[in-house]
């Protein structure tokens, strides 16, 4: 009977240890896979202009694809391409969409969960960008977070989009790019004359009035080169990254693509994060150049 007993008690004991483990073991393949997967794919199942893309089956990239023009250099403000603005499409969809699940999560759960999901990684992000505002800008910088946000979202997830097979990063084209820069010097010159009024314009002349002819053309110059600067930067070291992935993955297929795609996350990061700092940088000079006056 005792014998009987210590065996049901055995028996017991390895029934409530399985569950563990298995759950352990379920947690391992799921950590493990995704990388298994990604080292032992092809290098040819990356997306390049001339290979394969999810967005082709999509009707409008056909439609737009029927417009497409270009010079054929790498920086060409001119051209016209489907690709990046499909590509673009889907990652503002993407954040409006998350937006909305977690606006409404929040809505309904005042708490947040003590689980890695969507809302607790956006609250993160949110959360890293509102504290850059904080140390950069002060106290008023806060305000600046639709504009700042915004921004670092969409550069930061499209930057991440050319790491899935089969996408291609926004990012690597200069007309996205230019675009970005182009409504952060306009947004900047619209905080500082808010900000300031007509005194705004009075730093383009120098701290003396005889200084305005050297100083304006000075300023001009500077301040115009601050778009072109954001857009290059931002399209140069993507577009760099994305073909040294290409490469690695063309001529190592196996193993070695999984280090080139954590470079790529690195890098991702790091693109988006200078950014939107020189943003608040200019954003911060022109809101606060008065008050040094």
């Amino acid at each position: 009977m005792t014998q009987t007993k210590r065996y049901a008690n055995q028996s017991t004991f390895k029934t409530m240890t399985a569950k563990p483990k298995r759950l352990r073991t379920e947690k391992a393949l799921a950590w493990t896979t995704p990388p298994i997967i990604i080292a032992l794919s092809p290098g040819v199942s990356w997306a390049s202009e001339e290979g394969f893309l999810w967005i082709s089956y999509l009707p409008p990239w056909r439609w737009l694809s029927s417009f497409e023009g270009t010079t054929g250099a790498m920086v060409d403000f001119r051209a016209i391409s489907a690709t990046p603005a499909i590509h673009s499409i889907l990652v503002s969809a993407f954040l409006v969409v998350c937006a909305l699940f977690v606006r409404k999560r929040i809505v309904k759960d005042r708490l947040p969960g003590d689980r890695f999901n969507l809302t607790n990684t956006l609250e993160v992000l949110v959360e890293l960008v509102l504290k850059l505002l904080r140390d950069n800008m002060g106290a008023s910088g806060v305000r600046y977070i639709p504009l700042i946000g915004t921004l670092a979202l969409f550069i930061l997830f499209s930057n991440l989009l050319g790491l899935i097979p089969g996408f291609l990063p926004p990012t690597d084209n200069i007309n996205i790019t230019a675009g970005c820069a182009i409504i952060v010097f306009f947004s900047t010159h619209v905080f500082g004359v808010l900000e300031n009024g007509a005194s705004y314009f009075k730093h383009f002349t120098g701290p003396k009035w005889w200084l305005s002819p050297i100083m304006v053309p000075i300023e001009v110059i500077g301040h115009l080169a601050r778009p072109l600067s954001l857009s290059l930067r931002l399209f140069g070291n993507i577009t760099g990254d994305h073909l040294v992935l290409a490469i690695f993955s063309g001529l190592v297929p196996l193993v070695v693509p999984v280090f080139a795609l954590f470079l790529g996350v690195f890098v991702s990061i790091i693109q988006a994060l200078v950014f939107i700092l020189l943003s608040m940088m200019y954003i911060s000079g022109a809101t606060e150049h008065a008050h040094e006056h």
